[in-house]
Protein backbone atom coordinates (compact mmCIF):
# COMPACT_ATOMS: atom_id res chain seq x y z
CA UNK A 1 0.00 0.00 0.00
CA UNK A 2 1.04 3.41 -0.77
CA UNK A 3 0.55 6.69 0.60
CA UNK A 4 -0.50 10.10 -0.98
CA UNK A 5 -0.59 13.40 0.69
CA UNK A 6 -3.92 16.24 -0.05
CA UNK A 7 -3.63 19.54 -0.24
CA UNK A 8 -4.97 19.97 2.82
CA UNK A 9 -2.41 18.02 4.65
CA UNK A 10 -4.37 14.62 5.31
CA UNK A 11 -3.13 11.59 3.79
CA UNK A 12 -4.66 8.87 1.47
CA UNK A 13 -4.32 5.29 0.69
CA UNK A 14 -3.78 3.77 -2.84
CA UNK A 15 -2.94 0.33 -3.96
CA UNK A 16 0.37 0.23 -6.04
CA UNK A 17 -1.18 -1.02 -9.26
CA UNK A 18 -1.64 1.24 -12.35
CA UNK A 19 -4.83 0.66 -13.46
CA UNK A 20 -4.98 2.91 -16.15
CA UNK A 21 -3.19 5.57 -18.49
CA UNK A 22 -4.24 8.24 -20.58
CA UNK A 23 -2.06 11.07 -22.18
CA UNK A 24 -1.81 13.13 -19.43
CA UNK A 25 -2.20 10.98 -16.34
CA UNK A 26 -1.87 7.79 -14.76
CA UNK A 27 -4.53 6.15 -12.63
CA UNK A 28 -4.53 4.10 -9.40
CA UNK A 29 -7.46 2.59 -7.04
CA UNK A 30 -7.11 4.07 -3.41
CA UNK A 31 -7.42 1.49 -0.93
CA UNK A 32 -11.17 1.01 -0.61
CA UNK A 33 -11.33 1.45 -4.52
CA UNK A 34 -14.09 3.79 -4.37
CA UNK A 35 -11.98 6.50 -5.70
CA UNK A 36 -9.06 6.78 -8.17
CA UNK A 37 -5.97 9.35 -7.98
CA UNK A 38 -4.99 10.49 -11.59
CA UNK A 39 -1.71 11.27 -11.19
CA UNK A 40 0.21 14.18 -13.51
CA UNK A 41 2.49 12.36 -16.08
CA UNK A 42 4.25 16.13 -16.85
CA UNK A 43 7.50 15.64 -14.12
CA UNK A 44 7.09 20.04 -14.22
CA UNK A 45 2.90 19.96 -13.05
CA UNK A 46 3.21 20.50 -9.54
CA UNK A 47 5.44 23.93 -10.08
CA UNK A 48 2.56 24.94 -12.89
CA UNK A 49 0.80 28.12 -11.10
CA UNK A 50 -1.24 28.18 -13.40
CA UNK A 51 -2.68 24.63 -13.09
CA UNK A 52 -2.70 24.67 -9.46
CA UNK A 53 -4.86 27.77 -9.87
CA UNK A 54 -7.16 25.96 -11.90
CA UNK A 55 -7.48 22.86 -9.62
CA UNK A 56 -8.47 25.00 -6.68
CA UNK A 57 -11.21 26.86 -7.99
CA UNK A 58 -12.69 23.65 -9.70
CA UNK A 59 -12.56 22.17 -6.67
CA UNK A 60 -13.78 25.43 -4.61
CA UNK A 61 -15.69 28.46 -5.71
CA UNK A 62 -16.82 26.66 -8.95
CA UNK A 63 -17.97 23.33 -7.53
CA UNK A 64 -21.45 22.49 -8.28
CA UNK A 65 -21.22 19.15 -6.50
CA UNK A 66 -21.01 21.59 -2.80
CA UNK A 67 -24.43 23.44 -3.50
CA UNK A 68 -27.80 22.65 -2.81
CA UNK A 69 -28.49 20.53 -5.83
CA UNK A 70 -24.81 19.06 -5.36
CA UNK A 71 -26.41 15.37 -4.97
CA UNK A 72 -27.60 15.68 -8.37
CA UNK A 73 -24.82 16.74 -10.14
CA UNK A 74 -22.54 14.54 -8.43
CA UNK A 75 -24.56 11.91 -10.57
CA UNK A 76 -23.65 13.74 -13.95
CA UNK A 77 -20.11 14.74 -13.06
CA UNK A 78 -16.95 12.84 -12.04
CA UNK A 79 -16.02 15.86 -10.57
CA UNK A 80 -11.88 15.91 -8.32
CA UNK A 81 -12.86 15.56 -4.57
CA UNK A 82 -9.27 16.41 -3.66
CA UNK A 83 -5.99 17.40 -5.15
CA UNK A 84 -2.94 15.52 -4.16
CA UNK A 85 0.86 17.21 -3.89
CA UNK A 86 2.96 14.51 -3.05
CA UNK A 87 4.40 12.17 -4.20
CA UNK A 88 3.22 14.20 -6.85
CA UNK A 89 0.61 15.99 -8.18
CA UNK A 90 -2.21 14.70 -8.45
CA UNK A 91 -6.28 14.79 -8.30
CA UNK A 92 -8.70 12.43 -6.65
CA UNK A 93 -11.94 11.78 -8.13
CA UNK A 94 -14.93 8.97 -7.13
CA UNK A 95 -14.82 5.76 -9.27
CA UNK A 96 -17.08 5.52 -12.25
CA UNK A 97 -20.16 4.26 -11.21
CA UNK A 98 -20.88 0.41 -12.05
CA UNK A 99 -23.12 1.21 -15.11
CA UNK A 100 -20.22 3.25 -16.94
CA UNK A 101 -18.63 -0.60 -17.58
CA UNK A 102 -19.51 -3.01 -20.28
CA UNK A 103 -20.89 -5.85 -18.97
CA UNK A 104 -20.87 -8.49 -21.63
CA UNK A 105 -19.14 -8.97 -25.24
CA UNK A 106 -15.37 -8.51 -26.25
CA UNK A 107 -15.17 -5.09 -24.52
CA UNK A 108 -16.44 -6.63 -20.93
CA UNK A 109 -15.16 -4.59 -18.13
CA UNK A 110 -14.10 -1.84 -20.43
CA UNK A 111 -15.34 2.02 -19.73
CA UNK A 112 -18.82 2.93 -21.96
CA UNK A 113 -16.81 5.62 -23.52
CA UNK A 114 -19.35 7.21 -26.28
CA UNK A 115 -17.15 6.42 -29.29
CA UNK A 116 -19.15 3.03 -28.99
CA UNK A 117 -22.55 4.56 -29.43
CA UNK A 118 -22.10 7.62 -32.01
CA UNK A 119 -21.95 5.66 -35.23
CA UNK A 120 -23.80 2.49 -36.55
CA UNK A 121 -20.61 0.49 -37.10
CA UNK A 122 -19.40 0.47 -33.53
CA UNK A 123 -22.74 -0.06 -32.36
CA UNK A 124 -23.14 -2.77 -34.09
CA UNK A 125 -20.08 -4.78 -33.05
CA UNK A 126 -21.74 -4.56 -29.50
CA UNK A 127 -24.22 -7.40 -28.41
CA UNK A 128 -27.91 -5.86 -28.26
CA UNK A 129 -28.37 -5.85 -24.45
CA UNK A 130 -25.65 -3.12 -24.48
CA UNK A 131 -26.66 -1.16 -27.28
CA UNK A 132 -30.05 0.14 -25.50
CA UNK A 133 -33.20 1.57 -27.27
CA UNK A 134 -33.34 5.09 -28.83
CA UNK A 135 -35.82 6.75 -26.05
CA UNK A 136 -32.54 6.35 -23.84
CA UNK A 137 -30.50 8.18 -26.19
CA UNK A 138 -32.67 11.28 -26.03
CA UNK A 139 -32.65 11.00 -22.16
CA UNK A 140 -28.65 11.05 -21.92
CA UNK A 141 -29.15 13.99 -24.44
CA UNK A 142 -31.14 15.78 -21.86
CA UNK A 143 -29.15 15.25 -18.89
CA UNK A 144 -25.60 15.98 -20.76
CA UNK A 145 -27.63 19.41 -22.08
CA UNK A 146 -28.02 19.42 -18.36
CA UNK A 147 -24.66 19.03 -17.06
CA UNK A 148 -22.87 21.93 -19.74
CA UNK A 149 -25.69 24.46 -18.83
CA UNK A 150 -24.92 24.02 -15.00
CA UNK A 151 -21.10 23.86 -16.05
CA UNK A 152 -21.82 27.34 -18.01
CA UNK A 153 -23.97 28.71 -15.42
CA UNK A 154 -21.02 28.47 -13.38
CA UNK A 155 -18.93 30.37 -15.81
CA UNK A 156 -16.32 27.14 -16.67
CA UNK A 157 -16.30 25.36 -19.75
CA UNK A 158 -15.20 21.90 -20.51
CA UNK A 159 -12.79 22.71 -23.49
CA UNK A 160 -12.83 18.63 -24.28
CA UNK A 161 -16.18 17.76 -24.53
CA UNK A 162 -15.95 14.44 -26.91
CA UNK A 163 -16.91 10.81 -27.24
CA UNK A 164 -14.07 10.14 -25.13
CA UNK A 165 -14.75 12.18 -22.16
CA UNK A 166 -18.71 11.57 -21.91
CA UNK A 167 -19.56 7.96 -20.62
CA UNK A 168 -23.01 7.53 -21.39
CA UNK A 169 -25.25 4.24 -20.26
CA UNK A 170 -27.85 3.39 -23.42
CA UNK A 171 -29.46 0.52 -20.40
CA UNK A 172 -30.96 2.78 -18.35
CA UNK A 173 -29.71 6.28 -20.43
CA UNK A 174 -27.56 8.03 -17.96
CA UNK A 175 -24.30 10.02 -18.70
CA UNK A 176 -22.05 11.17 -16.73
CA UNK A 177 -19.08 13.99 -18.08
CA UNK A 178 -15.51 13.10 -17.23
CA UNK A 179 -12.11 14.85 -17.26
CA UNK A 180 -12.84 17.57 -15.24
CA UNK A 181 -9.49 18.79 -14.12
CA UNK A 182 -8.72 20.79 -17.58
CA UNK A 183 -11.45 22.98 -17.55
CA UNK A 184 -11.67 26.49 -18.88
CA UNK A 185 -11.99 28.88 -15.27
CA UNK A 186 -12.47 32.02 -15.61
CA UNK A 187 -9.79 34.54 -15.63
CA UNK A 188 -7.16 32.32 -16.15
CA UNK A 189 -5.35 30.95 -18.91
CA UNK A 190 -7.17 28.30 -21.02
CA UNK A 191 -5.52 24.69 -20.53
CA UNK A 192 -3.29 23.75 -23.57
CA UNK A 193 -5.95 21.19 -24.72
CA UNK A 194 -6.59 20.85 -28.51
CA UNK A 195 -9.51 19.03 -27.97
CA UNK A 196 -10.56 15.84 -29.90
CA UNK A 197 -11.08 15.41 -33.60
CA UNK A 198 -14.71 15.41 -35.20
CA UNK A 199 -15.41 17.60 -31.97
CA UNK A 200 -12.98 21.36 -32.01
CA UNK A 201 -15.07 23.88 -32.92
CA UNK A 202 -14.19 25.59 -36.96
CA UNK A 203 -12.44 28.66 -35.12
CA UNK A 204 -10.03 26.99 -32.73
CA UNK A 205 -9.01 24.05 -35.63
CA UNK A 206 -8.62 27.36 -38.53
CA UNK A 207 -6.29 29.13 -35.99
CA UNK A 208 -4.59 25.97 -34.40
CA UNK A 209 -1.11 27.24 -36.58
CA UNK A 210 -0.79 30.31 -34.21
CA UNK A 211 1.34 30.44 -31.81
CA UNK A 212 -0.75 30.32 -28.18
CA UNK A 213 -0.41 33.74 -27.04
CA UNK A 214 -1.14 35.11 -30.23
CA UNK A 215 -4.39 37.12 -30.00
CA UNK A 216 -5.88 35.70 -32.62
CA UNK A 217 -5.93 32.21 -31.49
CA UNK A 218 -9.15 30.81 -30.77
CA UNK A 219 -9.22 28.83 -27.62
CA UNK A 220 -11.37 26.53 -26.22
CA UNK A 221 -14.76 28.13 -24.10
CA UNK A 222 -18.48 28.08 -23.70
CA UNK A 223 -19.11 28.98 -27.60
CA UNK A 224 -16.31 25.96 -28.68
CA UNK A 225 -18.05 23.69 -25.35
CA UNK A 226 -21.84 24.64 -27.79
CA UNK A 227 -20.32 23.05 -30.85
CA UNK A 228 -19.16 19.99 -29.42
CA UNK A 229 -22.73 19.70 -27.58
CA UNK A 230 -24.50 19.87 -30.76
CA UNK A 231 -22.25 17.07 -32.72
CA UNK A 232 -22.91 14.72 -29.98
CA UNK A 233 -26.56 15.34 -29.40
CA UNK A 234 -26.97 15.23 -33.29
CA UNK A 235 -24.87 11.91 -33.50
CA UNK A 236 -26.59 10.11 -29.83
CA UNK A 237 -29.66 10.46 -31.95
CA UNK A 238 -29.20 9.84 -35.68
CA UNK A 239 -26.09 7.84 -35.26
CA UNK A 240 -23.86 9.95 -37.93
CA UNK A 241 -21.42 12.85 -37.65
CA UNK A 242 -23.02 16.40 -39.01
CA UNK A 243 -19.83 17.08 -41.15
CA UNK A 244 -18.49 14.37 -42.00
CA UNK A 245 -19.49 13.81 -45.64
CA UNK A 246 -18.06 12.61 -49.14
CA UNK A 247 -16.72 16.57 -49.75
CA UNK A 248 -12.95 16.49 -49.62
CA UNK A 249 -10.86 19.55 -50.30
CA UNK A 250 -7.03 19.34 -52.19
CA UNK A 251 -4.40 19.38 -49.33
CA UNK A 252 -0.95 18.64 -48.71
CA UNK A 253 -1.71 16.61 -45.46
CA UNK A 254 -4.44 14.87 -44.03
CA UNK A 255 -3.41 17.30 -41.13
CA UNK A 256 -4.46 20.33 -43.76
CA UNK A 257 -7.02 18.41 -44.77
CA UNK A 258 -8.63 17.73 -41.65
CA UNK A 259 -8.44 21.63 -40.96
CA UNK A 260 -10.40 22.34 -43.53
CA UNK A 261 -12.91 20.06 -43.68
CA UNK A 262 -13.58 20.33 -39.99
CA UNK A 263 -12.14 23.82 -39.62
CA UNK A 264 -12.53 26.80 -42.61
CA UNK A 265 -14.86 24.58 -44.79
CA UNK A 266 -16.77 22.62 -42.74
CA UNK A 267 -20.32 21.77 -44.04
CA UNK A 268 -22.88 20.58 -42.52
CA UNK A 269 -23.86 17.27 -44.47
CA UNK A 270 -27.68 18.14 -44.80
CA UNK A 271 -27.55 22.05 -45.61
CA UNK A 272 -30.76 22.47 -47.70
CA UNK A 273 -28.93 24.91 -50.20
CA UNK A 274 -25.88 23.02 -50.37
CA UNK A 275 -25.97 19.61 -50.95
CA UNK A 276 -22.13 18.37 -51.75
CA UNK A 277 -21.25 17.40 -48.69
CA UNK A 278 -24.78 14.89 -47.84
CA UNK A 279 -24.35 10.97 -47.69
CA UNK A 280 -25.53 9.07 -50.31
CA UNK A 281 -27.04 6.78 -47.81
CA UNK A 282 -28.25 9.47 -45.49
CA UNK A 283 -31.78 7.79 -44.46
CA UNK A 284 -33.56 9.75 -41.71
CA UNK A 285 -33.14 13.48 -42.05
CA UNK A 286 -32.72 15.34 -38.96
CA UNK A 287 -36.24 17.33 -39.69
CA UNK A 288 -37.40 13.72 -38.60
CA UNK A 289 -37.19 15.00 -35.04
CA UNK A 290 -39.46 17.66 -34.82
CA UNK A 291 -39.24 21.50 -35.18
CA UNK A 292 -37.62 22.11 -31.61
CA UNK A 293 -34.87 20.22 -32.61
CA UNK A 294 -34.28 20.84 -36.47
CA UNK A 295 -34.43 25.01 -35.59
CA UNK A 296 -31.15 24.11 -33.42
CA UNK A 297 -30.00 22.04 -35.35
CA UNK A 298 -30.00 24.70 -38.14
CA UNK A 299 -28.68 27.02 -35.90
CA UNK A 300 -25.45 24.78 -35.13
CA UNK A 301 -24.57 23.80 -37.95
CA UNK A 302 -25.76 26.17 -40.76
CA UNK A 303 -25.97 29.99 -38.68
CA UNK A 304 -23.77 29.00 -35.77
CA UNK A 305 -20.81 26.75 -37.64
CA UNK A 306 -18.52 30.03 -38.99
CA UNK A 307 -20.33 32.15 -36.32
CA UNK A 308 -19.88 31.51 -33.07
CA UNK A 309 -22.56 33.93 -31.85
CA UNK A 310 -25.79 32.10 -33.64
CA UNK A 311 -25.06 28.54 -31.54
CA UNK A 312 -27.75 27.38 -29.41
CA UNK A 313 -27.18 27.41 -25.84
CA UNK A 314 -26.63 24.54 -23.38
CA UNK A 315 -29.98 25.54 -22.01
CA UNK A 316 -31.72 25.80 -25.25
CA UNK A 317 -30.84 22.42 -25.98
CA UNK A 318 -32.07 21.15 -22.61
CA UNK A 319 -35.26 22.60 -23.19
CA UNK A 320 -35.80 21.71 -26.97
CA UNK A 321 -35.08 18.05 -25.77
CA UNK A 322 -37.65 18.34 -22.78
CA UNK A 323 -40.27 19.60 -25.34
CA UNK A 324 -39.49 16.70 -28.15
CA UNK A 325 -39.59 14.43 -25.11
CA UNK A 326 -42.90 15.47 -24.75
CA UNK A 327 -43.96 14.18 -28.83
CA UNK A 328 -42.60 11.02 -27.82
CA UNK A 329 -45.27 8.01 -29.56
CA UNK A 330 -44.85 4.41 -29.15
CA UNK A 331 -44.23 2.70 -32.45
CA UNK A 332 -46.39 -0.58 -32.08
CA UNK A 333 -44.82 -2.15 -35.04
CA UNK A 334 -42.75 -5.23 -33.15
CA UNK A 335 -39.77 -5.03 -35.97
CA UNK A 336 -38.93 -0.87 -35.27
CA UNK A 337 -35.26 -0.32 -34.17
CA UNK A 338 -36.63 2.72 -31.91
CA UNK A 339 -40.09 1.93 -30.62
CA UNK A 340 -40.63 5.19 -30.83
CA UNK A 341 -41.27 8.30 -32.71
CA UNK A 342 -41.64 11.77 -31.89
CA UNK A 343 -45.17 13.28 -33.69
CA UNK A 344 -44.39 16.48 -34.99
CA UNK A 345 -46.01 16.80 -38.25
CA UNK A 346 -49.82 15.94 -37.29
CA UNK A 347 -50.22 15.87 -41.40
CA UNK A 348 -48.06 12.75 -41.72
CA UNK A 349 -47.96 10.85 -38.68
CA UNK A 350 -45.08 7.93 -39.58
CA UNK A 351 -42.35 6.22 -37.92
CA UNK A 352 -39.05 7.25 -39.45
CA UNK A 353 -37.36 4.36 -38.53
CA UNK A 354 -39.50 1.75 -39.77
CA UNK A 355 -42.40 3.59 -42.43
CA UNK A 356 -44.92 1.99 -40.10
CA UNK A 357 -48.18 4.36 -39.48
CA UNK A 358 -49.98 4.26 -36.31
CA UNK A 359 -53.73 3.78 -36.23
CA UNK A 360 -56.49 5.11 -34.20
CA UNK A 361 -56.73 7.79 -32.13
CA UNK A 362 -53.94 10.23 -30.11
CA UNK A 363 -54.97 12.99 -28.25
CA UNK A 364 -53.08 15.86 -27.71
CA UNK A 365 -52.95 18.02 -25.00
CA UNK A 366 -52.51 21.89 -26.43
CA UNK A 367 -51.11 23.60 -23.43
CA UNK A 368 -51.34 27.33 -22.96
CA UNK A 369 -50.61 29.88 -20.22
CA UNK A 370 -52.06 33.33 -19.36
CA UNK A 371 -49.37 35.69 -20.06
CA UNK A 372 -52.11 38.09 -19.77
CA UNK A 373 -55.46 38.14 -18.47
CA UNK A 374 -58.02 36.21 -20.24
CA UNK A 375 -55.07 35.87 -22.96
CA UNK A 376 -53.96 32.25 -22.95
CA UNK A 377 -50.81 31.69 -25.71
CA UNK A 378 -49.56 28.39 -26.89
CA UNK A 379 -46.27 27.51 -24.62
CA UNK A 380 -46.17 23.77 -25.73
CA UNK A 381 -48.04 20.07 -26.51
CA UNK A 382 -47.86 17.32 -25.07
CA UNK A 383 -48.84 13.76 -27.24
CA UNK A 384 -50.98 11.45 -25.32
CA UNK A 385 -50.50 7.57 -24.84
CA UNK A 386 -51.65 4.85 -22.62
CA UNK A 387 -50.32 5.21 -19.01
CA UNK A 388 -48.08 8.57 -19.53
CA UNK A 389 -47.90 11.04 -16.44
CA UNK A 390 -48.65 14.24 -16.37
CA UNK A 391 -45.91 16.73 -14.13
CA UNK A 392 -45.92 19.64 -12.35
CA UNK A 393 -43.88 21.25 -15.60
CA UNK A 394 -47.26 20.40 -17.49
CA UNK A 395 -49.52 21.78 -15.17
CA UNK A 396 -47.66 25.04 -14.30
CA UNK A 397 -46.26 27.60 -16.68
CA UNK A 398 -43.24 29.09 -14.64
CA UNK A 399 -41.63 24.97 -14.05
CA UNK A 400 -39.12 23.85 -15.74
CA UNK A 401 -38.24 20.01 -15.67
CA UNK A 402 -34.61 20.44 -14.16
CA UNK A 403 -32.35 19.18 -11.47
CA UNK A 404 -34.58 21.17 -8.76
CA UNK A 405 -38.24 19.54 -10.46
CA UNK A 406 -40.95 17.86 -8.49
CA UNK A 407 -41.11 14.47 -9.93
CA UNK A 408 -44.05 13.73 -8.77
CA UNK A 409 -46.78 12.24 -11.11
CA UNK A 410 -50.02 14.99 -10.84
CA UNK A 411 -51.97 13.04 -13.16
CA UNK A 412 -52.14 9.91 -16.09
CA UNK A 413 -53.98 9.40 -18.96
CA UNK A 414 -55.35 6.48 -20.05
CA UNK A 415 -57.43 4.34 -22.89
CA UNK A 416 -60.61 2.14 -20.56
CA UNK A 417 -63.44 0.80 -23.02
CA UNK A 418 -62.86 3.01 -25.59
CA UNK A 419 -62.36 6.19 -24.38
CA UNK A 420 -59.62 8.21 -23.08
CA UNK A 421 -59.46 9.74 -19.81
CA UNK A 422 -57.07 11.84 -17.95
CA UNK A 423 -56.92 10.46 -14.27
CA UNK A 424 -56.39 12.88 -11.57
CA UNK A 425 -53.55 11.88 -8.81
CA UNK A 426 -52.13 15.21 -6.96
CA UNK A 427 -53.94 18.49 -9.12
CA UNK A 428 -55.60 20.20 -6.01
CA UNK A 429 -57.63 22.11 -8.60
CA UNK A 430 -58.16 20.14 -11.57
CA UNK A 431 -61.42 21.74 -13.63
CA UNK A 432 -63.93 19.57 -15.71
CA UNK A 433 -64.68 22.03 -18.91
CA UNK A 434 -67.98 22.47 -17.35
CA UNK A 435 -66.09 24.15 -14.25
CA UNK A 436 -66.53 21.50 -11.70
CA UNK A 437 -63.59 20.21 -9.45
CA UNK A 438 -62.09 16.71 -10.73
CA UNK A 439 -61.39 16.01 -7.42
CA UNK A 440 -57.40 14.09 -6.81
CA UNK A 441 -56.47 10.73 -5.83
CA UNK A 442 -58.17 9.73 -1.99
CA UNK A 443 -55.06 8.30 -0.74
CA UNK A 444 -52.33 6.73 -2.30
CA UNK A 445 -51.98 4.01 -4.78
CA UNK A 446 -55.49 5.20 -5.70
CA UNK A 447 -56.93 7.27 -8.95
CA UNK A 448 -58.55 9.93 -8.49
CA UNK A 449 -61.40 11.57 -10.72
CA UNK A 450 -61.34 11.34 -14.44
CA UNK A 451 -61.83 14.24 -17.62
CA UNK A 452 -62.71 12.58 -20.75
CA UNK A 453 -60.57 14.00 -23.07
CA UNK A 454 -62.89 14.78 -26.24
CA UNK A 455 -61.90 16.99 -29.49
CA UNK A 456 -62.05 20.40 -29.29
CA UNK A 457 -63.00 20.50 -25.13
CA UNK A 458 -60.50 22.53 -22.77
CA UNK A 459 -59.90 22.38 -18.99
CA UNK A 460 -58.35 24.04 -16.32
CA UNK A 461 -55.16 21.94 -14.77
CA UNK A 462 -54.68 24.59 -11.72
CA UNK A 463 -56.45 27.43 -10.83
CA UNK A 464 -53.50 28.53 -9.49
CA UNK A 465 -51.36 31.06 -10.47
CA UNK A 466 -48.97 30.23 -13.79
CA UNK A 467 -51.92 26.98 -13.62
CA UNK A 468 -51.88 26.56 -17.55
CA UNK A 469 -55.17 25.63 -19.75
CA UNK A 470 -55.05 22.71 -21.33
CA UNK A 471 -56.95 22.16 -24.96
CA UNK A 472 -57.39 18.72 -26.46
CA UNK A 473 -56.59 17.85 -29.93
CA UNK A 474 -57.78 14.65 -31.33
CA UNK A 475 -55.92 13.42 -33.67
CA UNK A 476 -57.96 10.90 -35.81
CA UNK A 477 -55.53 8.65 -38.39
CA UNK A 478 -57.00 6.32 -40.96
CA UNK A 479 -56.41 2.89 -41.24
Amino acid sequence: METAILADGSTIEYLPDMIGEGVMKQVYFTADKSSVICFYKDENAGTDVNRMQRLEKILGAFNPTTDKTGEYFKQLFCWPTAIVVKPKLGIVTPTYPGNYFFETGFLTGKEKESTWFVRPKPRSMLPPEEQGNWINYLKICILLARSVRRLHQAGLAHSDLSNKNVLIDPISGQSIVIDIDSLVVPGLFPPDVLGTRGYIAPEVLTTIHLPLKDPKRQHPSATTDQHALAVLIYQYLLGRHPLEGPKTYPAASAEEQERLEMGSKALFIEKPSDTSNKPSDLKIPFTALGSHLSNLFQRAFINGLHSVNERPTARDWESALCKTWDLLYPCHNSYCPSNWLILHDTSNVKCPFCGSKPQGTIPILRLRSERRSGQWTLDTQLVIYHNIYLFKWHTFGNVFPGETADRTPQAYCVFHEGKWLLINLNLTSLTSPGGNLVAPSPQPGQPGQAIELKDGISFRLSQEPNGRMAEVQMLKLSH
